[in-house]
């Protein structure tokens, strides 16, 4: 039944329409929206329905010229904004893949070479460790010392220096900081390994097409 309305009611606004597309005025629309769950249809849009849902409709064909879809809110906009950052962010970063992976291929002539350099990467990371390690024993020896000086002072009922407290609170403090270094460091070594894999397989998928061509 709302149906037969509704098209009983477009017939009635097309028809005085089309005469007047006869009369030259072809770019006149009809708009249908809905308003209060009704089904409302004319030839002018009230302010209040202008961030509505709508038809247009030509007023010379009767044909549907357009679908316009109804004004976001302010929290619907502010969450399109976030998703188009959060693709422009994914985006960037695929772009910043491609780049380093374009690098890798011309810096690299072989798989071999690409096994080399991370393998001296490897070494350097390796080294580091170790450094950090020997750095960690020689700064948890000194804290241990000035321990040793602040509590003899505490036996013998003799106040604690301030300058040996400071270094006690700076050496604690360097020994922590070496500490996140170290925890760094040993991550870093292990995921190389994974990392190596991950770009022979990169490498070999862009290095393909061209020994394809080659042959």
């Amino acid at each position: 039944m709302k149906t037969i309305v509704h098209i009983a009611c477009l017939a009635v606004l097309l028809a005085p329409a089309a005469a007047q597309a006869q009369r030259g005025d072809a770019s006149r629309r009809l708009y249908c929206w809905e308003e209060d769950g009704r089904k409302i249809c004319g030839d002018a849009l009230p302010a209040s329905a202008v961030d509505s849902a709508r038809t247009e409709i030509s007023a010379k064909t009767g044909l549907r010229r357009d679908q316009v879809d109804r004004a976001l809110s302010e929290e619907e906009r502010a969450a399109a904004r976030l998703a188009a950052r959060v693709v422009a962010a994914e985006a960037e970063v695929e772009a910043a893949r491609r780049r380093r992976d374009l690098a890798m291929v011309e810096s690299y002539d072989t798989e071999a070479d690409l096994r080399r350099a991370y393998g001296e990467r490897i070494a350097l990371v390796e080294a580091s460790v170790k450094t950090s390690q020997m750095s960690m024993a020689n700064l948890r020896q000194s804290l241990l010392t000035l321990l040793r000086q602040a509590a003899e002072l505490e036996l013998q009922a003799k106040p604690v220096r301030k300058a040996l407290a400071d270094s006690i609170r700076q050496q604690h403090a360097d020994l922590l900081r070496q500490e996140t270094i170290l925890e760094q460091q040993r991550d870093e070594r292990a995921h190389l390994g994974a990392d190596l894999e991950d770009a022979l397989e990169r490498y070999r998928a862009l290095k393909r097409p061209s020994s394809t061509d080659a042959g």
